[in-house]
C-alpha cells in the first residue's frame, strides 16, 4: 500500500517477519513482540486503517493526516502521541528544509509518520536492529533511537548558520557594508529564529519523557532520553550564541554604515567649504559698486585670482590633514 514504508514485526529486539497492516493485531498477541511501522506522506485511508489497528484517538489521525503541527506530546489513553519537527539543511540554495516526524507510541507497538523533508529513517532502524539486546526494551528505545536522529540532524544546520555568520561578519568588517549585507543578516535572523521555534518545544518534550507519570517510558529507558536532553539543551545554546553574535553583527553593520555616511558628509562639507572662498569673494565683486577701490588698481585681478586660489588650497591641505577628505 502506497505510504507504507515498513511493517515489521520484532521478538525480544530481533526481526521476526514484515507483516502487512491487517495482520498487526494479531501479531501483537504474541508475548515479547512489538511492531514498528514506518508510514511517509500516508493518506487518509492508509491512516484509518492504522487507527483501527492500533486503536488511535481521532483527533490524533487527524493531526497525522494533517501535519504542519507545532511540537507536542500529548497522551491519548494508553497510546503516547509526538509531533516533532526535522531540519536539513538544502545542497542547492543552502537553505533550511524542514519536515515533520509524527509518533504513535503504546505498549508494544510505535508508528513514525514522516511529512515534508524529513530524512528515512532506515539508517536508524538498521542500527537497533544491531544492537537486539537495546531493541528488545521495546517501542520506547525505538522512539529514543529516530529521536536522537532527528536531533543529530541539527548539529549541521547549526554549522551551517554558524558559517553564514562568519560570511556576514567578513562583508562588513572587509568589505564596504552595502543593502545586500542587512538583508543577509535579517535572512540569518529569521532562520535561526525558525530553528529556534523548534528546539524550544523539543527541551519540553525531552523533559516530560523523562518524568515518572509518562508510563509508556520504562524506568529503564528514561536514561537515553536524557542524552536526547542534553543535546536539545546543548542545540539551543548554541542558537542562543548564535543569535545574539547575528544581533551583534547587525549593529555593527549599522554602525557602520552610520560611518560610512558620516564620512561622506564631512567630505561635503569639506569640499563645500572649498568652494565657499571664491564664491564669496566672486559675490563680493560681483555687487558693482562704484566705490570699491580694487576695480580701479592694475593688480586687483591677479591679486584676487591669486588669493582665491591660495585660500583654496590652504584649505585642502587643512581637510586632508584633518582627514575631512
Amino acid at each position: 500500500m502506497e505510504g507504507i514504508v515498513n511493517c515489521i514485526a520484532y521478538c525480544d529486539g530481533r526481526r521476526v517477519a514484515n507483516i502487512h497492516i491487517a495482520k498487526i493485531r494479531e501479531t501483537l498477541l504474541h508475548k515479547d513482540t512489538f511492531v514498528w511501522v514506518g508510514l511517509h506522506e500516508p493518506g487518509e485511508e492508509l491512516l484509518k486503517s492504522i487507527q483501527e489497528e492500533f486503536d488511535l484517538h481521532d483527533l490524533a489521525i487527524e493531526d497525522a493526516h494533517n501535519a504542519h503541527q507545532r511540537p507536542k506530546l500529548e497522551l491519548y489513553g494508553e497510546t503516547m502521541f509526538i509531533v516533532l519537527r526535522t531540519a536539513q539543511v538544502n545542497s542547492i540554495n543552502h537553505h533550511i528544509d524542514f519536515g515533520e516526524t509524527h509518533f504513535f507510541v503504546g505498549e508494544n507497538f510505535i508508528v513514525t509518520v514522516r511529512h515534508g523533508s524529513s530524512l528515512s529513517y532506515k539508517d536508524v532502524r538498521t542500527r537497533c536492529e544491531n544492537t537486539p539486546e537495546l531493541l528488545s526494551k521495546g517501542p520506547a528505545f525505538a522512539l529514543y533511537a529516530v529521536m536522537d536522529s532527528i536531533v543529530d540532524q541539527y548539529f549541521p544546520v547549526i554549522e551551517t548558520l554558524e558559517q553564514k555568520l562568519l560570511d556576514v561578519e567578513e562583508e562588513i568588517f572587509g568589505k564596504k557594508p552595502t543593502r545586500g549585507t542587512t538583508q543577509r543578516i535579517y535572512e540569518l535572523k529569521r532562520e535561526l529564529l525558525e530553528v529556534k521555534r523548534v528546539i524550544t518545544p523539543l527541551i519540553d518534550i525531552c523533559n516530560r519523557l523523562l518524568r515518572f507519570d509518562i508510563k509508556r517510558i520504562p524506568d529503564d529507558t528514561r536514561p537515553y532520553f536524557r542524552d536526547v536532553y542534553d543535546h536539545a539543551v546543548r542545540i539551543n545554546e548554541m542558537l542562543d550564541t548564535t543569535r545574539d553574535l547575528v544581533t551583534a553583527a547587525l549593529e555593527a553593520n549599522f554602525s557602520l554604515t552610520s560611518i560610512s555616511q558620516s564620512e561622506v558628509s564631512k567630505k561635503f562639507a569639506g569640499w563645500a567649504a572649498i568652494i565657499g572662498v571664491p564664491t564669496m569673494i566672486a559675490g563680493v565683486y560681483g555687487m558693482n559698486f562704484e566705490t570699491m577701490p580694487e576695480l580701479h588698481w592694475r593688480y586687483a585681478y591677479p591679486v584676487v585670482l591669486v588669493s582665491t586660489f591660495l585660500l583654496c588650497i590652504i584649505l585642502y591641505f587643512f581637510f586632508k590633514r584633518s582627514g575631512w577628505l
